[in-house]
């Protein structure tokens, strides 16, 4: 079994490739990484472990922290299902080495994973993660469970809350949410941001209903994303109960789901652009706002009127975190939803987020439609859109080798401007319009991003995608793109 990591860490389906015997040998292979790279000869290297609401998670960690200890390296184990950005804080809080964090986010629930951050808190970069497969591929023999007695370090558990809740009260205007106590409908998704969404807006003084904070390794049915198809609930809740707000977390509450008062759900997209503009008009001006290729030029609009500079990285949050390292970011954000902030981690934090976004809608009094009505008559709206299509390793292989060898010069009736092979292929098109064709590092999929000047572009774009997927399932021998039929 080869161990690799992709954008988020190593995830693989549970009992299939996600074994303990597979979690054993990654965390081996970490062991050797934060050993060789400690630079104290006095203290031995130090790893936060934490881990999510799936099948067998906290077992796993223990795994992993049993594996660490034995192998000379102290672990500070948190108490309970933790979020992955409560986590990434804790590396930095307690000057550790690394975390390793049991969890597959976002993915359905057959799936677990593991993701290691380095000392920084943020996602680890591809050189990082390299030196850690290459390691845990030099290990050819399963590895047993180590006893007790051969443990270096006895594991330390710990509560990460109180710490985690301390670096909120200094990044969110909580006195303003306090003061205007909106009613609000928190959906947790089963996951682990239950007792830390809720908890803040609940000691706000905030009417707080809260939906899915019961353990579920299945998450109701569906992965736990909150995307719209997976918030019903949320949706119909903030309109029934008449709330100002919905705000929702993934399983492991690095990515935000936001609903407006009338139900209608915010795309990532929309939520990075209002608090970009919220965030410039509340907080120290800084030079950059960052965002991946997959994300709304929207962003860069309102970065021309205040002379912020657009930092475009690849996909994957470990870009956006090197920029937020630098301290000169603002805010950086993926379409995927996930963001973070200036003089925080460097990794997704959707509870921050969600509770970024009650400020903003305390602090002016006015509805989120309305925030949002204001930003697109000043900056003019556009209309992003993403579509997945699950496709094999070899049609996934043909598409991309068909994209490599035909140069398109027209998309969906619209000129290519610009193209880049980055994360596949992203065509920039004349007047604001642009499509991005990327495999998935972690599931059988194709991801189509892309965004329209008008909703007619938008949907002259989602149709030219489902082309490009006819064009390799065709039975003829070489696919050509929709214009070279």
């Amino acid at each position: 079994m080869v161990i690799k990591f992709g954008t988020s860490g190593w995830r693989a389906v549970i009992a299939d490739k996600f074994t303990f015997a597979n979690v054993r040998k990654a965390s081996l292979g970490i062991a050797g990484y934060v050993k060789a790279h400690h630079s104290s000869k006095k203290t031995p290297p130090l790893v936060v472990i934490g881990h999510d609401t799936r099948f067998n998670s906290r077992e796993f960690a223990t795994a992993a922290a049993k594996i660490l200890a034995a192998n000379g390296v102290k672990v500070l184990l948190t108490d309970r299902d933790t979020p992955t950005p409560v986590i990434s804080y804790q590396v930095i809080n307690k000057k550790a080495d690394g975390a390793i964090n049991i969890t597959a986010s976002h993915n359905p629930p057959e799936y677990n994973g593991l993701k290691f951050s380095p000392y920084h808190g943020g996602p680890a970069s591809p050189e990082v993660t390299a030196e850690i497969e290459k390691r845990a591929a030099a290990i050819k023999k399963d590895i047993p469970e180590p006893a007790v007695s051969d443990l270096k370090y006895p594991i330390e558990v710990f509560d990460p809350r109180p710490e985690y809740f301390a670096r909120i009260r200094n990044l969110v205007d909580l006195e303003t949410i306090r003061k205007a106590k909106p009613k609000v409908v928190v959906d947790v998704m089963h996951g682990t941001g239950r007792g830390y969404l809720d908890r803040i807006l609940k000691e706000c003084g905030c009417d707080v209903e809260v939906l899915n904070d019961n353990l579920d390794v299945l998450f109701g049915g569906h992965p736990p994303e909150p995307a719209k198809d997976n918030i019903g609930k949320m949706l119909s809740e903030v309109k029934k109960r008449k709330a100002r707000l919905g705000l929702g977390v993934d399983g492991d509450a690095d990515r935000f789901g936001i609903v407006d008062e009338s139900g209608r759900f915010y795309t990532p997209d929309e939520v990075i652009a209002l608090l970009f503009k919220h965030l410039i008009e509340t907080r120290p001006r800084l030079p950059k706002v960052a965002r991946t290729h997959s994300t709304t030029t929207l962003i860069d609009r309102i970065a021309a009127k205040y002379g912020i500079e657009v930092v475009e990285t690849p996909i994957g949050f470990k870009y956006i975190g090197e920029v937020l390292q630098t301290g000169k970011c603002i805010i950086g954000g993926e379409e995927s939803g996930g963001l973070s902030i200036a003089n925080h981690v460097p990794e997704k934090d959707g509870i921050l987020a969600c509770l970024l976004v009650a400020e903003m809608v305390a602090s002016g009094g006015k509805k989120l439609s309305e925030i949002m009505d204001s930003i697109y008559k000043e900056f003019g709206r556009s209309y992003p859109g993403k579509i997945n299509i699950k496709l094999d390793d070899a049609h996934k292989a043909r598409l991309l080798n068909m994209l490599a060898k035909h140069r398109l010069k027209d998309v969906a009736g619209m000129k290519v401007v610009k193209m880049a092979a980055v994360d596949g292929y992203k065509y920039t098109l004349e007047g604001s319009n642009w499509l991005l064709v990327r495999p998935s590092g972690t599931e059988p999929l194709i991801r189509f991003h892309f965004e329209g000047s008008t909703a007619a572009n938008n949907k002259k774009l989602a149709a030219y995608c489902h082309k490009l997927i006819k064009a390799v399932e065709s039975p003829v021998a070489k696919a050509t793109p929709p214009e070279e039929d």
